[in-house]
C-alpha cells in the first residue's frame, strides 16, 4: 500500500509540476497579501500624484487560485497583459475590468469625481486599452521590488489587450495567488485582479532563487545535451537559373536547362527547411561533395535577390 501511495504521490507531483508548483495555502497567501499591502500606497500617491487621476486604491482580497481563472469575474469587457519576468513567460497576469478602465478614464481626463462615470458596454476603444497599459505597467513595476526579492519583470509590460483578442488568450494553467485590488471615486468602482503564478511567488520570496537558477542551468544544460545528439538531415541545392514566368510555363518534358556559370560556388546547405551555409559542390573521386565556404547571411540574400547581378 506504501507503494502504490508513493507512486500516486510522484504522478500528482509531476503533473502539479508541468502545470505549476503549489505550495502551503496559509504561507502563499501570507506572501501574496504581503506584497499587495505593500504597494498600495505608494501606488496610490503614484496614481494621484504624478499621474493626476485622483482615484482610491485598496486591497480587497487574497486568494489561492489558478492562472486560468484571472478573466473569470472580469465581465464581456476587459482589459488584459501578460507580464514576463527572466524566469517565467506569464509572472504577472493583471486584468481590468470595464468599470475600472471607465473610472481610470474618467479621472485622468477631467471627469468629475462626484459624477457617476458611464460603464463601458463594448468593447474597449484604442485610447482605453492604451489607459489600462498605464496602470498595468504602474502596478508591475510597484510589484516588481528590488534586490533579491525582486520578481525581475521584463519592462515595459506589454500593450493591454481587449475585446477578442483579451477573450482568446489562451492562459498556462497553474496554481497562483490572485490579489484583487479596488480602483474607485467617491460614486464608482471597479477591480482590477492580479495572478501570480505560486511558481514565481515560492521562488522568489522563499529566498531561493539562487537554486532555482542552479536547477534551471542543470535542466538546460542536460536539455541540450540531448538535443545536440538530435539527428537532422542536410540538404544542398544549388540555384539553376533565373527565368520568367513565361519561360517556366513554356517548360516541357526532356528539355535541357543550362546552369549559371557560378551556380556552383553558390550552393546552400539547409536542415528542416532553414538554410545554414553557402557552400561549393565538388568532387573526390567517385563521390560528389560540399564544400562550406561561410555562414549564411539571411539580409544580404534578400538584398542580392533585390539587386540581382
Amino acid at each position: 500500500m506504501s507503494g502504490l501511495a508513493t507512486m500516486d504521490d510522484s504522478r500528482a507531483l509531476v503533473i502539479e509540476r508541468l502545470v505549476g508548483d503549489s505550495g502551503e495555502a496559509s504561507h502563499v497567501i501570507g506572501a501574496g497579501r504581503s506584497m499587495g499591502e505593500r504597494i498600495v500606497s505608494p501606488l496610490q500617491k503614484r496614481l494621484s500624484g504624478e499621474i493626476g487621476a485622483q482615484v482610491t486604491l485598496d486591497l480587497r482580497a487574497v486568494e489561492v487560485s489558478r492562472t486560468i481563472q484571472a478573466r473569470a469575474h472580469a465581465g464581456d469587457n476587459f482589459a488584459m497583459t501578460v507580464a514576463p519576468s527572466t524566469v517565467s513567460s506569464d509572472a504577472l497576469t493583471m486584468v481590468m475590468d470595464a468599470q475600472a478602465v471607465a473610472v481610470m478614464v474618467s479621472a485622468l481626463f477631467g471627469g468629475d469625481p462626484e459624477a457617476a462615470v458611464s460603464p463601458i458596454e463594448r468593447d474597449l476603444s484604442p485610447l482605453e486599452a492604451e489607459v489600462a497599459t498605464l496602470v498595468f505597467e504602474e502596478i508591475a513595476q510597484a510589484l516588481n521590488g528590488s534586490g533579491k526579492r525582486s520578481l525581475d519583470l521584463r519592462f515595459p509590460v506589454p500593450r493591454a489587450m481587449s475585446g477578442q483578442e483579451a477573450r482568446r488568450r489562451v492562459l498556462r494553467d497553474g496554481a497562483a495567488v490572485r490579489l484583487v485590488f479596488g480602483l474607485s471615486t467617491p460614486t464608482e468602482s471597479g477591480t482590477i485582479t492580479v495572478m501570480i503564478p505560486q511558481r514565481v511567488l515560492l521562488v522568489q520570496r522563499n529566498g531561493g532563487a539562487e537554486e532555482e537558477t542552479s536547477s534551471q542551468t542543470e535542466w538546460h544544460e542536460r536539455f541540450s545535451e540531448e538535443v545536440m545528439r538530435s539527428a537532422v538531415t542536410l540538404e544542398a541545392t544549388m540555384p539553376l537559373a533565373r527565368m520568367t514566368l513565361g519561360d517556366l510555363a513554356r517548360l516541357h518534358v526532356g528539355q535541357v536547362l543550362d546552369i549559371e556559370e557560378n551556380a556552383q560556388g553558390q550552393a546552400q546547405l539547409s536542415a528542416r527547411n532553414k538554410t545554414l551555409f553557402v557552400c561549393e559542390f565538388g568532387k573526390l573521386g567517385q563521390n560528389y561533395t560540399v564544400r562550406i565556404k561561410q555562414p549564411f547571411d539571411a539580409g544580404q540574400d534578400f538584398i542580392d535577390g533585390l539587386m540581382p547581378g
